[in-house]
């Protein structure tokens, strides 16, 4: 390969590495069409590009914000059906609308879950007060 190919692409491992991840990762999200097959040379090396680093980088962000991939792949779907980025966006804004309202219920119930424990804490000291109080109350009498 000639030095300046080395700058435009990259081995699997290199690019494992600068996304902390691992190769299996790299080959599954490919086995699930969530990108295109890369570049290969020899027919089993193979060689990723800028493009293809930014579309992993997209894909482990949506990972991130708790896109499954069934969601995901619903996603690489639109693109690749339109081959545009902007096609995407709708159905994205969706997807993150729904995760979003999903984070508020849980929130919520957390919010709930919270003051019920706190109030069955206090019920909980309130007793234990009342206890040593009657037992304080039987030494002095």
């Amino acid at each position: 390969m000639k030095k300046e190919e080395k700058k435009e692409y990259y081995h699997i491992g290199e690019v494992a590495k600068m996304l902390n991840i691992t190769p299996r990762t790299i080959r599954y999200y490919e086995e699930l069409k969530l990108m295109d097959e890369p570049l290969r040379i020899n027919n089993s090396i193979r060689l990723y590009s800028k493009e293809d680093i930014r579309r992993l980088k997209f894909i482990l962000k949506l990972k991130e914000l708790g896109l499954t991939l069934k969601e995901m792949k619903e996603l690489a779907d639109i693109y690749n059906e339109h081959k545009k980025e902007k096609s995407i966006l709708p159905r994205l804004v969706e997807l993150l609308d729904a995760h979003i309202d999903k984070i508020d219920k849980k929130m919520a119930k957390l919010a709930s879950l919270r003051s019920d424990i706190v109030e069955y804490r206090k019920r909980i000291v309130d007793a234990m007060n009342e206890e040593d109080n009657d037992e304080a109350n039987k030494s002095a009498g």
